[in-house]
């Protein structure tokens, strides 16, 4: 199978790391029957593969990143496969050498990623798919509208040079920009095609079938997203500045797909470089500079307590990447 194919190569790769990350989708009719019955199976084969992390399951197709054994990650994504009807898993994989999660969580929902607009259907009408050695033609090319379709703290600690950062905080944000921002824009620019991105394609893959609903033309993005740039484009070669955000306890990863150096605020969230975490005013859990005025006393308090009890829980647990709860 491709799954087992690619994960051989990415061992060769990296083979002294010992857990395998790999990041997935697939916009794909789902039947509620086979979501209610892959929603115990999965936690079964992830229990018995040590495999943690999320899937989410939905009429719409699948979503998800986990974190394990080679093996365990290779028998929990065949199994995601042999589910589907049509289409294959769109899947990025990375290396870590300590678990990226704290648990395994399987959770049917209405949409694998949240837009909130009824209708949207990438299996039907999807944008065209960029490839990531293309990609940099799409950056250099001035008549093209790079758009970056993250939320914006992800935004603020790494993107392509020259993308449109529609400041948004969360993906339901982004229907409302384009509406307020997008239809003017192009008009004013004229622009040849709009090509978006996003960390795994999910996001920007329905962005596109979103714009094409709204009339745009032109529309493209980059097949597999950041993650699959990263893999694809050698570092000398690449036009990615800085780290990208992913939405697991390694935070950040840099251009080599390892844990870069940014770490969370366990308050409000934000990621952090190393410089931000220096002031006096930051406490480690409890307050960072982006969140100093944004919470009360008892907040602060409650911040403490919840971090004083995680370090002693994890005080004799060096290197796990384990963080406290939200």
């Amino acid at each position: 199978m491709a799954v087992k194919r690619l994960m051989k190569t990415f061992q060769e790769v990296i083979p002294s790391s010992k857990l395998q990350v790999a990041a997935f989708y697939c916009f794909t009719p789902m039947k509620e029957e086979v979501i209610d019955l892959l929603l115990n199976e999965l936690t079964n084969n992830a229990s018995e593969g040590e495999v943690k992390g999320t899937v989410l399951l939905a009429t719409e197709g699948i979503n998800g990143t986990v974190c394990g054994p080679m093996e365990g990650v290779t028998s929990l994504l065949e199994q995601l496969q042999a589910s589907l009807l049509e289409k294959t898993l769109e899947v990025k994989f990375s290396w870590t050498t300590v678990q990226a999660f704290r648990r395994f969580k399987a959770r049917k929902k209405c949409e694998i990623v949240t837009m909130g607009v009824e209708g949207i259907n990438p299996r039907k009408s999807v944008g065209v798919y960029v490839d990531p050695l293309d990609w940099n033609s799409c950056l250099s090319d001035p008549d093209t509208l790079v758009i970056d379709t993250r939320n914006d703290y992800e935004v603020a600690i790494g993107s392509f040079e020259g993308a449109l950062n529609p400041h948004t905080d969360t993906f339901r944000e982004f229907p409302a920009w384009v509406d307020s921002n997008l239809h003017m824009l192009v008009e004013e620019k004229q622009p040849r095609r709009i090509a978006m991105f996003c960390t795994g394609g999910i996001r920007c893959e329905k962005a596109t079938s979103y714009l094409l609903q709204e009339g745009f033309e032109g529309v493209h993005h980059l097949q597999g997203g950041i993650l699959r740039y990263l893999e694809e484009v050698p570092q000398q070669k690449s036009l990615w500045n800085g780290e990208c955000f992913v939405f697991d306890q390694r935070v950040a990863l840099n251009h080599k797909l390892l844990p870069g150096v940014h770490c969370l605020c366990y308050a409000c969230g934000m990621p952090l470089s190393p410089e931000e975490t220096q002031p006096s005013s930051y406490i480690r859990g409890v307050k960072c500079l982006y969140c100093a005025d944004r919470y009360t006393d008892e907040d602060r308090a409650r911040f403490a307590e919840r971090q004083k009890q995680f370090d002693e829980r994890t005080k004799d647990l060096p290197g796990n990447l384990a963080r406290p709860s939200s």
